[in-house]
């Protein structure tokens, strides 16, 4: 069971969903809710985020050293050449998420990011963080799965070809790249 807030075996106070996974907390402790720039960083991001979608992120993390490794550190201009036969051999690749679509769209998204000016993806991106401030949730239940900001954000990214950026998805990647600060009151992050 999920509480809202957990104190870890280091007597840390943290954020519930960690429980009790050591990479979940390195996780939330070092990456999650921390501003991430860049256009490489966030296309990873993003491509990370479409692949997590309808499953755990946990997965996700656990396959993150494999998902660099074939898509050549997540470069777009490196994924932006891959061709058939990288989808063929991506697909037969049982350490990462073997979803064609989603594949498909990691290499599509890349050909759109590498027509853009440098730092285009991040200024584009991150143009729709808030900047009013908002209430620190206090519990689970306090903290959204979509806003009007991901879903703007969802709509921008679509208009111009984007694929798998939904705007719970955009949420996510909002939270995980420090857009938003969904860390919970109590929460040793939470300032």
């Amino acid at each position: 069971m999920i509480t809202d807030l957990r104190i870890g075996p280091d007597g840390v106070a943290r954020c519930g969903w960690v429980g009790d996974d050591a990479e979940y907390r390195r996780y939330h402790d070092e990456e999650w809710g921390r501003p991430l720039h860049g256009d490489r960083a966030l296309f990873e991001k993003l491509s990370l985020e479409g692949f997590q979608a309808g499953l755990s992120w946990i997965t996700i993390l656990r396959k993150r050293p494999r998902f660099r490794e074939v898509f050549a550190g997540f470069e777009p201009a490196a994924v932006a050449e891959f061709g058939a036969a990288d989808v063929e051999r991506l697909v037969a690749d049982a350490g990462i998420i073997r979803n064609r679509a989603k594949i498909e769209a990691t290499i599509g998204n890349a050909r759109l990011v590498e027509a853009m000016a440098p730092g285009e993806l991040d200024a584009l991106m991150w143009s729709f963080a808030p900047s009013d401030p908002r209430p620190r949730p206090r519990v689970f239940a306090d903290v959204a799965a979509v806003t009007p900001a991901s879903e703007a954000m969802s709509k921008a990214l679509r208009k111009r070809g984007f694929r798998f950026v939904g705007p719970t998805t955009m949420y996510a990647l909002m939270q995980s790249a420090g857009m938003v600060d969904d860390h919970l009151a109590g929460c040793h992050l939470a300032v």
